[in-house]
């Protein structure tokens, strides 16, 4: 019976995104790095349906869901064409199918981070505008994380080389009105799912940043 009472969607999400996580990791570092990373939308795409899996879904929720992607995208697509938002910036293939420019992908990362790290943000404080703030935090974190590895994986690649602090201060002004709704439309998400996810991206940037600093990718 213990044995079942372990095969929760909760467990089996968790065990899901570890193992897809790690299996990157070490199939960009050690094995054949271009089929690995052309799977990540795949991965992407898994995270955000179990992360669906996980939340308590209504009319609000969704309506939430569907806004954090159509900004995202949206921001990522004037940010692309104008280089008014994030600096000068282009999507490169790693991420698969573009609508503008834009890898729809990113939209869908947009309705995951906002919801990981708003979910994140709740155990820090009862304050609505404490929760709003460490969210943005929490997102600015993994971005800058991301940054310095994105052009090597074919993820993304700014003029100049490295994003500059107008790329932060834009993911800022977008990521807080997100973060807002979030937590002003009280969004049930259940068990730890949003903290292993978290974690793993964190890891999975910090890993490769290793990597390429010590031998390259």
């Amino acid at each position: 019976m213990n044995n079942f009472s372990l095969l929760t969607k909760q467990n089996i999400s968790i065990g899901l995104i570890w193992l897809f996580h790690v299996s990157g990791s070490i199939g960009i570092i050690y094995s054949d790095a271009t089929w690995f990373l052309k799977a990540t939308p795949i991965n992407l795409l898994l995270s955000f349906v179990l992360l669906l899996i996980n939340t308590r879904l209504n009319k609000k929720t969704s309506f939430i869901l569907l806004l954090c992607f159509v900004t995202g995208m949206l921001a990522e697509i004037i940010g692309v064409k104008f280089g008014f938002l994030f600096g000068n910036y282009t999507y490169g293939d790693a991420l698969g199918y573009k609508v503008l420019g834009v890898p729809l992908m990113i939209g869908v990362n947009w309705s995951i981070l906002v919801f990981i790290t708003g979910f994140i943000a709740q155990f820090f404080s009862n304050s609505l505008f404490l929760r709003v703030f460490i969210g943005v935090g929490l997102m600015l974190f993994l971005d800058l994380v991301m940054e310095p590895i994105a052009p090597k994986l074919d993820f993304w690649t700014f003029e100049g080389g490295l994003a500059s602090f107008h790329n932060y201060f834009g993911w800022a002004i977008i990521a807080l009105p997100l973060q807002w709704m979030f937590h002003k439309s009280s969004v049930k998400i259940e068990g730890p799912f949003p903290f292993h996810l978290y974690l793993l991206q964190v890891l999975f940037f910090l890993i490769l940043l290793l990597k390429l600093n010590t031998t390259g990718l």
